[in-house]
């Protein structure tokens, strides 16, 4: 066990960096990787499991071999594999939820601090993020006038015209759409606020504050009924589907499961703090369009006020939301912070990138559900 302490991460980093350079990776050769999400599993639930990785030699190494696999399919220049992309995603939600209590048996949680979880989830983050900041011009954004851009990208997010994607959801989404949409949005939807309650410790500010008034907001000022989660629980219970969390898992797209990976992260990492404002003023400041066709599709159909209230909600509040976030977070960071404020962009259009790519995802997976009825 000291030896795996002291060594394993660089042992790990350095076979799986090999296998990404290395891997001679086609996509009749690629691996199941439902089957290696399984041994995963059988890893993650192993009790002590650091203590235990000598024996699960022959697991580890056939789960080892899938995510090089998959760091190649996903990250590579061979090809962009959805699958890969599925499977690196599914393993790093899976980790990164042990940070979250979900009011289980405490005995889920004995793998919390594994070192080797942490080696795995290191690796597939380096490359991920390598891949996702290969998608911008990042030294452009250095050379910017942040206050102006922020400005300006704000101006065009607040009320975008209509995208293609939102008139379908608006006019053309079924019952079984509208069903399929809040299944996905379940995962986020029902633990919402969640990583940004991380970004509340430290020393007291006027931003720390602005922070934490959001979060209270989001938690209904310590009212479950008021919760902003239970709005959402409130939407699926009135269509009689189920409000355990994490219920429709397997139905969300590897592309929802990035931008919470990505919260993780973020919120993770402090020297990242600019870049997670960045996507939180975004996210904030983009709901209300962003949920419009989801409110006007539920009265289309003719759902309860219940069916919608989440989006209601939102609708309404996060006008303020975003209203904070620009003038009373991000303006004063740039304040505080001139040489690395450019940051604040970077996070913003990160995350806009990244919403707009699982807004697509979405958005295949309803029609699908509405061609099946």
């Amino acid at each position: 066990m000291r030896r795996y302490q002291e060594m394993s991460d660089r042992e790990m980093s350095d076979r799986l960096t090999s296998a990404v350079m290395h891997h001679p990776l086609t996509r009749a050769t690629a691996p199941d990787y439902d089957e290696a999400e399984q041994l995963f599993l059988t890893l993650l639930n192993t009790p002590a499991l650091d203590e235990n990785l000598e024996q699960l030699l022959p697991t580890r190494e056939s789960f080892e071999k899938a995510v090089a696999a998959a760091l190649v399919a996903a990250y590579g220049d061979v090809y962009n594999s959805n699958e890969a992309h599925r499977f690196l995603q599914r393993v790093l939600y899976r980790i990164n939820r042990l940070k979250f209590f979900w009011y289980d048996a405490l005995s889920n949680y004995e793998n919390e601090r594994s070192l080797y979880l942490q080696t795995i989830r290191n690796q597939i983050e380096a490359a991920w993020q390598s891949w996702e900041l290969s998608q911008l011009d990042v030294d452009s954004l250095k050379q910017l006038d942040v206050v102006s851009a922020l400005r300006d990208r704000v101006a065009a997010d607040l009320d975008p015209e209509l995208s293609a994607t939102g008139r379908y959801f608006r006019d053309e989404m079924t019952l079984a759409g509208y069903r399929k949409l809040l299944e996905i949005a379940s995962l986020d939807g029902l633990i919402e606020a969640s990583q940004l309650s991380r970004m509340l410790g430290g020393v007291a500010n006027e931003v720390h504050s602005v922070l934490t008034r959001l979060v209270v907001e989001e938690y209904g000022a310590g009212k479950l009924a008021r919760k902003h989660s239970t709005y959402f629980a409130t939407m699926l219970s009135d269509l009689g589907m189920s409000t355990e969390p994490e219920a429709y898992f397997d139905a969300v797209p590897w592309e929802v499961l990035a931008i919470i990976n990505h919260s993780f992260l973020l919120s993770e990492r402090k020297r990242d703090f600019l870049r997670y404002a960045g996507g939180l003023l975004y996210g904030e400041l983009s709901v209300p369009a962003g949920f419009n066709p989801y409110y006007a599709a539920a009265q289309r159909l003719g759902l309860s006020d219940n069916a919608m209230s989440y989006w209601t909600l939102h609708i309404k509040v996060d006008q303020l939301h975003g209203r904070w976030m620009m003038d009373e977070v991000a303006l004063p960071l740039v304040d505080r912070y001139p040489a690395d404020a450019w940051e604040l962009v970077l996070g913003y259009d990160q995350q806009r990138l990244m919403s707009d790519r699982a807004g697509e995802a979405t958005a295949r997976a309803v029609r699908e559900a509405d061609l099946e009825g």
